[in-house]
């Protein structure tokens, strides 16, 4: 079964006066909980962690999401999957708050998944979706950020003959450093100067935009969505399945974990300020990107900039530097739960943290996991596609079913109120959307197929 933090009732009793539970230390929590999970962080600190898995240069690729949507479907889609996850994050936190104020707080998705479901939803169900998404979301991160490295090397050396994959070892060695950070709390200052990072470059890709789309030069725009109907039904479900995936986090169990106690409201208020990011990167890049370039856009819109010599080197080389420092955090985020699987696994919690006994062990899986993870992002580039089909299976359930799904068991709220039956649509709608988002990316998968090619030079 997962962990739980369980207190006695006396304890509970104190600790609700205050407005929270108290955790109790050591022997109570098994290795994972007690070093990767460590309870001392602010709501501040919550929200920085938040806004590095959600906020990320994915977010470049909103402009291709609406031209496949259109301006209306595009913007009505954004907004939708933000107040969506904005509420289905907020029921997650309530629950969680909700059974540390009884006395159990739950460390770990796959620990609300067995103790509010029952074991075999946590160990067959959400632990593996889990660790798929996050994994994947690890290897994409280093396809990223070896692209990243490329775009700076081919800006800075039109005539280089260095190939993506070696770019990709490059950016997996630095992956391979920062995954010895001991734990999820110590990731706080990086991902402070994450969140200013992905400020930075939103509004450089916005400027940059705007700057294109009021160029005398720049080609006429075309704002129709092409294709036959069939085909434009397909794309749209695909770029639904992309904006719902560059809201998702799959991981606020575990951020919520890096709270000291008492946890009440705040979550919520790392949440306003993750929103209050989102709001101002999601909304720019996507609109002013799709205006600049219609449906021309490309999977990312850097891309789009690396082929106008309107832009000065030094801002793409910027630009790119800006996303390439992000993604690091974001990938070294996303790795937290992989890495607290193996400190549970390997860990003595009886031991101290930096004991040989236990530095050995986390020194080993976590570099074999970044290692692996980076051969596999260095053979097969193409991932984007492939993440496509992850998230529809993996971020959807995770992010937009499984939260109302555990506020209604444990709340249980009245069939005769609307709170009931406003979760239950948007699971239904939601299971949809996996389903038909399920095989819109397999579909593109066939499409592109015959582009692909190990170690391809992307």
């Amino acid at each position: 079964m997962g962990t739980e933090a369980r207190i006695s009732g006396d304890a509970v009793a104190r600790e609700k006066e205050n407005g929270g539970a108290h955790v109790q230390s050591t022997p109570e929590l098994d290795a994972g909980a007690l070093f990767v999970l460590k309870s001392r962080g602010s709501w501040l600190h919550c929200g920085y962690h938040l806004t590095t898995s959600i906020v990320a240069p994915a977010l470049l690729s909103l402009p291709f999401a609406l031209s496949v949507l259109g301006w209306v479907g595009g913007i009505i889609s954004l907004l939708a999957c933000g107040f969506l996850t904005f509420y289905s994050y907020n029921l997650l936190s309530i629950v969680l708050e909700h059974h540390a104020t009884h006395g159990t707080r739950l460390f770990r998705f796959r620990d609300m998944a067995t103790f509010i479901l029952g074991p075999k939803w946590g160990t067959y169900f959400v632990g593996p979706i889990q660790f798929g998404v996050c994994y994947g979301a690890v290897v994409s991160g280093i396809v990223l950020g070896g692209q990243n490295l490329k775009y700076i090397y081919v800006v800075s050396n039109p005539e280089g003959t260095m190939k993506l994959y070696q770019f990709i070892i490059i950016f997996g060695a630095l992956i391979l450093i920062l995954a010895q950070v001991p734990s999820f709390h110590s990731l706080r200052h990086i991902n402070l100067l994450s969140l200013v990072l992905s400020l930075a470059y939103s509004a450089c890709v916005t400027a940059a935009s705007l700057h294109l789309g009021y160029s005398k030069n720049t080609p006429a725009r075309n704002y129709s969505l092409e294709g036959s109907e069939v085909s434009q039904l397909f794309n749209a479900f695909n770029g639904i399945s992309i904006i719902a995936t560059t809201y998702a986090c799959g991981i606020l169990p575990e951020i919520q974990a890096t709270l000291a106690a008492p946890v009440k409201g705040k979550m919520f208020k790392g949440l306003c300020l993750c929103y209050t990011v989102i709001a101002v990167t999601f909304f720019s890049v996507a609109i002013s990107g799709y205006w600049a370039f219609g449906n021309e856009a490309e999977g990312t819109i850097l891309t789009n900039f690396m082929g106008h010599n309107l832009l000065h080197s030094w801002f793409l080389v910027m630009t790119n530097a800006f996303c390439l420092l992000q993604i690091s955090a974001v990938t070294s985020v996303y790795l937290q739960p992989t890495n607290e699987a193996f400190e549970k696994k390997f860990a003595d919690p009886t031991k101290s943290q930096f004991s040989i006994r236990n530095m050995a062990p986390r020194l080993i899986s976590r570099s074999l996991s970044v290692v692996i993870a980076t051969i596999f992002a260095a053979m097969v580039p193409f991932f984007g596609d492939l993440m496509a089909l992850i998230g529809a299976l993996g971020f959807v359930p995770l992010d937009f079913i499984m939260p109302m799904v555990f506020y209604n068991v444990t709340f249980k709220p009245s069939k005769g109120g609307y709170i009931f039956w406003i979760n239950t649509l948007i699971v239904g709608v939601s299971s949809v959307l996996v389903a038909v988002g399920g095989v819109a990316s397999i579909r593109q998968i066939v499409l592109d197929a015959k582009a692909y090619r190990l170690f391809a030079n992307l």
